[in-house]
Protein backbone atom coordinates (compact mmCIF):
# COMPACT_ATOMS: atom_id res chain seq x y z
CA UNK A 1 0.00 0.00 0.00
CA UNK A 2 2.78 2.44 0.91
CA UNK A 3 4.41 1.51 -2.67
CA UNK A 4 0.98 2.84 -4.41
CA UNK A 5 0.89 6.20 -2.21
CA UNK A 6 4.27 6.76 -2.86
CA UNK A 7 3.45 6.19 -6.98
CA UNK A 8 -0.01 8.52 -6.60
CA UNK A 9 2.30 11.78 -4.94
CA UNK A 10 4.59 11.11 -7.84
CA UNK A 11 2.19 11.07 -10.85
CA UNK A 12 0.04 13.84 -8.82
CA UNK A 13 3.08 16.16 -8.87
CA UNK A 14 3.67 15.51 -12.34
CA UNK A 15 0.15 16.48 -13.05
CA UNK A 16 0.45 19.49 -11.35
CA UNK A 17 3.02 20.41 -13.36
CA UNK A 18 0.93 20.32 -16.40
CA UNK A 19 -1.73 21.88 -14.99
CA UNK A 20 0.10 24.41 -14.13
CA UNK A 21 0.56 26.21 -17.59
CA UNK A 22 -3.28 26.66 -17.15
CA UNK A 23 -4.08 27.40 -13.80
CA UNK A 24 -2.52 30.51 -11.78
CA UNK A 25 -3.50 28.85 -8.17
CA UNK A 26 -1.66 25.44 -9.21
CA UNK A 27 1.57 27.46 -11.01
CA UNK A 28 2.11 29.20 -7.50
CA UNK A 29 1.66 25.35 -5.51
CA UNK A 30 4.67 24.55 -8.29
CA UNK A 31 6.53 27.33 -8.51
CA UNK A 32 6.73 27.99 -4.88
CA UNK A 33 8.30 24.29 -4.15
CA UNK A 34 11.26 24.66 -6.48
CA UNK A 35 13.78 26.81 -4.48
CA UNK A 36 12.32 25.21 -1.17
CA UNK A 37 15.68 23.08 -0.34
CA UNK A 38 18.10 26.46 -1.72
CA UNK A 39 16.72 28.35 0.73
CA UNK A 40 16.55 25.84 3.50
CA UNK A 41 20.40 25.73 2.82
CA UNK A 42 20.88 29.52 3.25
CA UNK A 43 18.71 29.87 6.36
CA UNK A 44 19.59 26.81 7.96
CA UNK A 45 22.85 26.11 8.92
CA UNK A 46 23.87 22.63 10.53
CA UNK A 47 24.25 24.17 13.73
CA UNK A 48 21.50 25.65 14.31
CA UNK A 49 18.95 24.34 16.70
CA UNK A 50 15.36 24.40 15.03
CA UNK A 51 11.65 23.63 15.35
CA UNK A 52 9.43 22.88 12.18
CA UNK A 53 5.55 23.69 12.46
CA UNK A 54 3.68 22.63 8.81
CA UNK A 55 0.35 24.04 8.41
CA UNK A 56 -2.19 22.96 4.94
CA UNK A 57 -3.20 26.22 5.03
CA UNK A 58 -3.95 29.65 6.42
CA UNK A 59 -7.12 28.32 9.06
CA UNK A 60 -4.39 26.09 10.13
CA UNK A 61 -1.70 28.27 10.59
CA UNK A 62 -3.39 30.97 12.70
CA UNK A 63 -4.91 27.81 14.56
CA UNK A 64 -1.46 26.91 15.80
CA UNK A 65 -0.14 30.25 15.92
CA UNK A 66 -0.66 30.68 19.80
CA UNK A 67 1.56 28.46 20.32
CA UNK A 68 4.30 28.51 17.62
CA UNK A 69 4.38 32.01 19.90
CA UNK A 70 4.84 30.51 23.05
CA UNK A 71 7.15 27.96 21.69
CA UNK A 72 9.12 30.70 20.55
CA UNK A 73 9.40 32.48 24.12
CA UNK A 74 10.12 29.26 25.37
CA UNK A 75 12.95 28.54 22.66
CA UNK A 76 14.36 31.93 21.52
CA UNK A 77 17.12 30.30 20.67
CA UNK A 78 15.93 28.24 17.87
CA UNK A 79 14.73 28.87 14.24
CA UNK A 80 11.17 28.34 13.90
CA UNK A 81 10.38 26.75 10.41
CA UNK A 82 6.95 27.09 9.33
CA UNK A 83 5.32 25.39 5.99
CA UNK A 84 2.16 25.25 4.11
CA UNK A 85 0.49 23.02 2.01
CA UNK A 86 -1.56 25.61 0.00
CA UNK A 87 -1.04 28.45 -1.40
CA UNK A 88 -3.65 30.05 0.15
CA UNK A 89 -1.86 29.83 3.22
CA UNK A 90 1.80 30.29 1.80
CA UNK A 91 0.77 33.83 -0.02
CA UNK A 92 -0.77 35.40 2.57
CA UNK A 93 1.15 34.67 5.54
CA UNK A 94 4.81 34.47 4.17
CA UNK A 95 6.20 37.34 5.53
CA UNK A 96 4.76 36.58 9.25
CA UNK A 97 6.35 37.68 12.13
CA UNK A 98 6.87 34.57 14.03
CA UNK A 99 9.20 32.52 11.69
CA UNK A 100 12.55 32.50 10.72
CA UNK A 101 11.30 30.96 7.75
CA UNK A 102 8.75 30.65 5.96
CA UNK A 103 8.25 27.50 2.87
CA UNK A 104 6.05 25.15 0.81
CA UNK A 105 6.30 21.99 2.08
CA UNK A 106 7.60 19.94 -0.60
CA UNK A 107 5.31 16.70 -1.64
CA UNK A 108 5.74 14.14 -0.21
CA UNK A 109 7.65 11.53 -1.58
CA UNK A 110 10.81 9.95 0.07
CA UNK A 111 13.47 11.60 -1.56
CA UNK A 112 11.69 14.55 -0.65
CA UNK A 113 11.05 13.90 2.90
CA UNK A 114 14.86 12.64 3.78
CA UNK A 115 16.44 15.82 2.63
CA UNK A 116 13.65 18.39 3.59
CA UNK A 117 14.62 16.73 7.43
CA UNK A 118 18.32 16.17 6.84
CA UNK A 119 18.55 20.22 6.29
CA UNK A 120 15.99 21.40 8.41
CA UNK A 121 16.97 18.92 11.61
CA UNK A 122 14.73 19.76 14.03
CA UNK A 123 14.33 19.09 17.64
CA UNK A 124 10.80 19.63 17.65
CA UNK A 125 7.86 18.92 14.95
CA UNK A 126 4.41 20.09 15.45
CA UNK A 127 1.50 19.10 12.36
CA UNK A 128 -1.68 21.56 13.39
CA UNK A 129 -4.84 19.92 13.25
CA UNK A 130 -4.72 17.31 10.32
CA UNK A 131 -2.10 16.37 6.89
CA UNK A 132 -0.86 13.14 7.76
CA UNK A 133 2.39 12.70 5.00
CA UNK A 134 3.70 9.67 5.38
CA UNK A 135 7.20 9.68 4.48
CA UNK A 136 8.19 12.79 7.01
CA UNK A 137 6.27 10.87 9.52
CA UNK A 138 8.89 7.87 8.22
CA UNK A 139 11.69 9.54 8.72
CA UNK A 140 10.37 11.77 12.09
CA UNK A 141 10.13 8.07 13.40
CA UNK A 142 13.60 6.87 12.28
CA UNK A 143 15.06 9.82 13.78
CA UNK A 144 12.92 9.46 17.05
CA UNK A 145 12.70 13.14 16.69
CA UNK A 146 9.50 14.30 19.15
CA UNK A 147 6.29 15.15 16.98
CA UNK A 148 3.21 16.32 18.06
CA UNK A 149 -0.57 16.75 16.79
CA UNK A 150 -1.93 19.96 18.17
CA UNK A 151 -5.85 20.76 17.90
CA UNK A 152 -6.14 17.22 16.22
CA UNK A 153 -9.62 15.62 15.01
CA UNK A 154 -10.54 12.38 14.60
CA UNK A 155 -13.49 10.73 12.30
CA UNK A 156 -15.21 7.58 11.44
CA UNK A 157 -14.26 8.98 8.03
CA UNK A 158 -10.54 9.11 8.38
CA UNK A 159 -8.15 5.97 6.41
CA UNK A 160 -6.95 5.32 9.95
CA UNK A 161 -10.01 3.82 10.90
CA UNK A 162 -11.02 1.91 7.45
CA UNK A 163 -9.69 -1.79 7.41
CA UNK A 164 -7.63 -1.11 4.60
CA UNK A 165 -6.15 1.59 6.51
CA UNK A 166 -2.88 -0.10 8.02
CA UNK A 167 -0.50 1.90 6.63
CA UNK A 168 -1.90 5.18 7.69
CA UNK A 169 -1.94 3.53 11.02
CA UNK A 170 0.82 2.40 11.62
CA UNK A 171 2.10 6.46 10.97
CA UNK A 172 0.47 7.55 13.45
CA UNK A 173 3.34 5.55 15.68
CA UNK A 174 5.49 9.10 14.90
CA UNK A 175 3.66 10.73 17.26
CA UNK A 176 4.59 11.54 20.84
CA UNK A 177 1.16 13.32 21.73
CA UNK A 178 -1.68 13.97 19.85
CA UNK A 179 -2.98 16.76 21.13
CA UNK A 180 -7.45 16.84 19.97
CA UNK A 181 -10.22 18.88 20.28
CA UNK A 182 -12.43 16.92 22.23
CA UNK A 183 -13.31 13.81 23.81
CA UNK A 184 -14.44 12.17 20.67
CA UNK A 185 -11.51 12.63 18.83
CA UNK A 186 -9.77 11.07 22.40
CA UNK A 187 -12.35 7.92 21.89
CA UNK A 188 -12.27 7.26 18.28
CA UNK A 189 -8.23 6.97 18.25
CA UNK A 190 -8.07 5.21 21.18
CA UNK A 191 -10.17 2.56 19.57
CA UNK A 192 -7.08 1.65 17.26
CA UNK A 193 -4.49 1.43 20.36
CA UNK A 194 -2.95 5.00 20.42
CA UNK A 195 -3.54 5.67 24.32
CA UNK A 196 -0.97 9.26 24.13
CA UNK A 197 -4.00 10.89 23.32
CA UNK A 198 -4.73 14.41 25.97
CA UNK A 199 -8.06 16.22 25.11
CA UNK A 200 -6.39 19.77 25.29
CA UNK A 201 -9.45 21.81 23.14
CA UNK A 202 -9.03 23.91 20.18
CA UNK A 203 -5.76 26.83 19.97
CA UNK A 204 -8.34 28.48 18.17
CA UNK A 205 -10.38 29.93 21.45
CA UNK A 206 -6.61 30.99 22.16
CA UNK A 207 -6.09 33.15 19.25
CA UNK A 208 -9.44 34.73 18.67
CA UNK A 209 -9.10 35.69 22.64
CA UNK A 210 -5.92 37.69 21.82
CA UNK A 211 -8.03 39.73 19.42
CA UNK A 212 -9.19 41.81 22.17
CA UNK A 213 -6.10 42.92 23.46
CA UNK A 214 -5.01 44.14 20.46
CA UNK A 215 -5.56 47.64 18.77
CA UNK A 216 -8.63 47.28 16.61
CA UNK A 217 -9.49 50.88 15.39
CA UNK A 218 -10.11 51.67 11.93
CA UNK A 219 -11.15 55.27 11.78
CA UNK A 220 -12.38 55.12 7.80
CA UNK A 221 -14.97 52.64 9.59
CA UNK A 222 -15.75 54.53 11.89
CA UNK A 223 -16.58 57.50 10.18
CA UNK A 224 -18.36 55.24 7.57
CA UNK A 225 -20.59 53.64 10.50
CA UNK A 226 -21.13 56.94 12.04
CA UNK A 227 -22.62 55.11 15.01
CA UNK A 228 -25.12 53.84 13.27
CA UNK A 229 -26.17 49.92 13.59
CA UNK A 230 -23.90 48.01 11.45
CA UNK A 231 -24.50 44.10 10.08
CA UNK A 232 -20.97 43.13 9.08
CA UNK A 233 -20.92 40.16 6.55
CA UNK A 234 -18.00 38.58 6.25
CA UNK A 235 -16.74 36.04 4.06
CA UNK A 236 -19.22 35.62 2.06
CA UNK A 237 -20.13 33.93 -1.28
CA UNK A 238 -22.41 34.21 -4.37
CA UNK A 239 -24.88 32.32 -3.00
CA UNK A 240 -24.87 34.85 0.84
CA UNK A 241 -24.85 37.74 -1.78
CA UNK A 242 -28.30 36.75 -3.33
CA UNK A 243 -29.75 36.42 -0.22
CA UNK A 244 -28.67 39.36 1.30
CA UNK A 245 -28.77 41.78 -1.11
CA UNK A 246 -32.54 42.09 -1.44
CA UNK A 247 -32.70 42.72 1.96
CA UNK A 248 -29.80 45.47 2.15
CA UNK A 249 -32.05 47.29 -1.14
CA UNK A 250 -34.87 47.28 1.63
CA UNK A 251 -33.31 47.82 4.77
CA UNK A 252 -33.89 51.08 6.61
CA UNK A 253 -31.22 53.50 5.86
CA UNK A 254 -30.61 54.16 9.22
CA UNK A 255 -28.33 50.86 9.13
CA UNK A 256 -25.26 50.07 7.91
CA UNK A 257 -23.82 47.43 5.67
CA UNK A 258 -20.45 46.24 5.50
CA UNK A 259 -19.24 43.22 3.60
CA UNK A 260 -16.15 41.98 2.92
CA UNK A 261 -16.42 38.91 0.26
CA UNK A 262 -14.34 35.61 0.12
CA UNK A 263 -13.61 36.35 -3.31
CA UNK A 264 -12.47 39.74 -4.14
CA UNK A 265 -11.73 39.63 -8.03
CA UNK A 266 -12.45 42.79 -9.96
CA UNK A 267 -15.32 41.38 -12.16
CA UNK A 268 -16.95 39.70 -8.87
CA UNK A 269 -16.72 42.88 -6.33
CA UNK A 270 -18.06 44.76 -9.36
CA UNK A 271 -21.13 42.53 -10.04
CA UNK A 272 -21.87 42.44 -6.26
CA UNK A 273 -21.68 46.30 -6.05
CA UNK A 274 -23.78 46.78 -9.20
CA UNK A 275 -26.59 44.54 -7.94
CA UNK A 276 -26.98 46.75 -4.43
CA UNK A 277 -29.73 49.86 -5.00
CA UNK A 278 -27.61 51.56 -2.14
CA UNK A 279 -25.15 54.33 -1.83
CA UNK A 280 -22.02 51.67 -2.14
CA UNK A 281 -18.52 52.85 -1.51
CA UNK A 282 -15.34 49.92 -1.91
CA UNK A 283 -12.53 50.33 -0.18
CA UNK A 284 -10.18 50.80 -2.74
CA UNK A 285 -12.41 53.80 -3.24
CA UNK A 286 -12.76 55.11 -0.19
CA UNK A 287 -9.65 58.18 -0.35
CA UNK A 288 -11.54 61.62 -0.77
CA UNK A 289 -15.02 60.11 -0.11
CA UNK A 290 -17.49 61.27 2.38
CA UNK A 291 -18.27 57.75 3.82
CA UNK A 292 -20.52 58.81 6.26
CA UNK A 293 -22.65 59.74 3.27
CA UNK A 294 -22.62 55.85 2.17
CA UNK A 295 -24.91 53.10 3.49
CA UNK A 296 -22.67 49.89 2.05
CA UNK A 297 -19.01 49.35 2.48
CA UNK A 298 -17.51 47.00 0.44
CA UNK A 299 -13.92 45.85 1.58
CA UNK A 300 -12.44 44.55 -1.68
CA UNK A 301 -9.00 43.44 -0.12
CA UNK A 302 -7.77 41.24 2.63
CA UNK A 303 -6.46 41.31 6.27
CA UNK A 304 -8.83 43.83 7.77
CA UNK A 305 -12.28 41.70 8.39
CA UNK A 306 -10.66 40.98 12.13
CA UNK A 307 -10.79 44.44 13.13
CA UNK A 308 -13.92 45.30 11.29
CA UNK A 309 -15.54 43.06 13.72
CA UNK A 310 -15.01 44.96 16.56
CA UNK A 311 -17.60 47.42 14.76
CA UNK A 312 -20.25 45.24 14.30
CA UNK A 313 -23.64 44.69 16.22
CA UNK A 314 -24.32 41.87 14.10
CA UNK A 315 -22.10 39.29 12.23
CA UNK A 316 -23.84 37.43 9.50
CA UNK A 317 -20.28 34.96 8.03
CA UNK A 318 -20.53 33.38 4.69
CA UNK A 319 -19.99 29.85 3.32
CA UNK A 320 -23.08 27.94 4.88
CA UNK A 321 -25.33 27.80 1.64
CA UNK A 322 -22.39 25.77 -0.26
CA UNK A 323 -19.34 23.34 0.43
CA UNK A 324 -17.51 22.43 3.04
CA UNK A 325 -19.62 24.88 5.00
CA UNK A 326 -19.37 28.25 6.51
CA UNK A 327 -15.90 30.71 7.46
CA UNK A 328 -14.32 31.25 10.95
CA UNK A 329 -17.41 32.02 13.36
CA UNK A 330 -15.27 32.44 16.33
CA UNK A 331 -13.64 35.96 15.40
CA UNK A 332 -16.88 37.47 15.57
CA UNK A 333 -18.41 35.73 18.86
CA UNK A 334 -14.98 36.71 20.36
CA UNK A 335 -16.33 40.63 20.04
CA UNK A 336 -19.41 39.06 21.62
CA UNK A 337 -21.84 39.90 18.24
CA UNK A 338 -24.73 37.33 17.60
CA UNK A 339 -23.91 35.73 14.53
CA UNK A 340 -26.46 34.25 11.43
CA UNK A 341 -25.12 31.51 9.59
CA UNK A 342 -26.26 29.56 6.56
CA UNK A 343 -27.58 25.90 6.71
CA UNK A 344 -24.14 24.01 5.54
CA UNK A 345 -22.47 24.21 9.16
CA UNK A 346 -22.51 20.42 10.62
CA UNK A 347 -18.52 19.70 10.18
CA UNK A 348 -18.03 22.53 12.40
CA UNK A 349 -17.68 21.41 15.79
CA UNK A 350 -17.91 25.40 17.57
CA UNK A 351 -21.09 26.65 14.82
CA UNK A 352 -22.71 23.18 16.72
CA UNK A 353 -22.30 24.06 19.51
CA UNK A 354 -23.28 28.08 19.29
CA UNK A 355 -26.52 27.32 18.21
CA UNK A 356 -27.22 24.69 20.88
CA UNK A 357 -26.81 27.58 22.97
CA UNK A 358 -28.04 30.14 20.76
CA UNK A 359 -25.65 31.80 19.90
CA UNK A 360 -25.89 31.91 16.45
CA UNK A 361 -28.60 31.60 14.32
CA UNK A 362 -29.50 29.38 11.05
CA UNK A 363 -31.08 30.78 8.24
CA UNK A 364 -32.25 29.19 5.28
CA UNK A 365 -34.17 31.74 3.19
CA UNK A 366 -34.70 34.95 2.84
CA UNK A 367 -37.83 35.34 5.18
CA UNK A 368 -35.63 33.57 7.94
CA UNK A 369 -32.83 36.17 7.23
CA UNK A 370 -35.41 38.67 7.23
CA UNK A 371 -36.67 38.25 10.45
CA UNK A 372 -33.78 37.71 12.56
CA UNK A 373 -31.79 40.20 11.25
CA UNK A 374 -35.33 42.37 11.97
CA UNK A 375 -35.73 41.23 15.66
CA UNK A 376 -31.83 41.55 16.27
CA UNK A 377 -31.88 45.52 14.75
CA UNK A 378 -35.15 46.22 17.20
CA UNK A 379 -34.47 43.81 19.95
CA UNK A 380 -31.96 45.05 21.96
CA UNK A 381 -32.34 42.85 25.10
CA UNK A 382 -32.28 39.78 22.47
CA UNK A 383 -29.38 40.88 20.89
CA UNK A 384 -27.21 41.78 24.08
CA UNK A 385 -27.82 38.09 25.18
CA UNK A 386 -26.98 36.02 21.72
CA UNK A 387 -24.23 38.39 21.92
CA UNK A 388 -23.34 37.57 25.57
CA UNK A 389 -23.74 33.58 24.33
CA UNK A 390 -21.39 33.96 21.77
CA UNK A 391 -18.75 35.72 24.12
CA UNK A 392 -18.64 33.44 27.07
CA UNK A 393 -18.41 30.77 24.88
CA UNK A 394 -14.94 31.79 23.82
CA UNK A 395 -13.96 32.43 27.50
CA UNK A 396 -15.13 28.73 28.49
CA UNK A 397 -12.93 27.18 25.86
CA UNK A 398 -9.77 28.72 26.63
CA UNK A 399 -6.67 27.41 27.84
CA UNK A 400 -5.37 24.70 24.87
CA UNK A 401 -2.55 26.19 24.50
CA UNK A 402 -1.23 26.14 28.03
CA UNK A 403 -2.26 22.78 28.04
CA UNK A 404 0.38 21.96 25.12
CA UNK A 405 3.04 24.11 26.49
CA UNK A 406 3.02 22.53 29.68
CA UNK A 407 2.51 18.99 28.66
CA UNK A 408 5.98 19.20 26.32
CA UNK A 409 7.93 20.49 28.64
Amino acid sequence: MLFLYNLVVILTGFFLKITALFNQKIKLFVDGRKNVFTILKEKIKPEDKTIWFHSASLGEYEQGLPVIEKIKEKYPAHKIIVTFFSPSGYEVRKNNHVADVTLYLPLDTKSNAKQFLRLAHPELVFFIKYEFWLNYLKELKKTKTPTYLISGIFRDSQMFFKWYGGFYRKALETFTYFFVQNEKSKVKIETIGFNNVIVSGDTRFDRVDTILDRDNSLEFIETFINNQPTIIIGSSWPKDEALLIEYINQASSTVKFIIAPHNIKKEQIQNLKNSISKETVLYSEKENKKLSNYTVFIVDTVGLLTKIYSYGTIAYVGGGFGNPGIHNILEPAAFGLPIVIGPNYSKFAEAIELVSLGGSMVVSNEEELKQIFNRLLTDLNFTEEKGRICQTYIQNNKGATNTIIKTIS
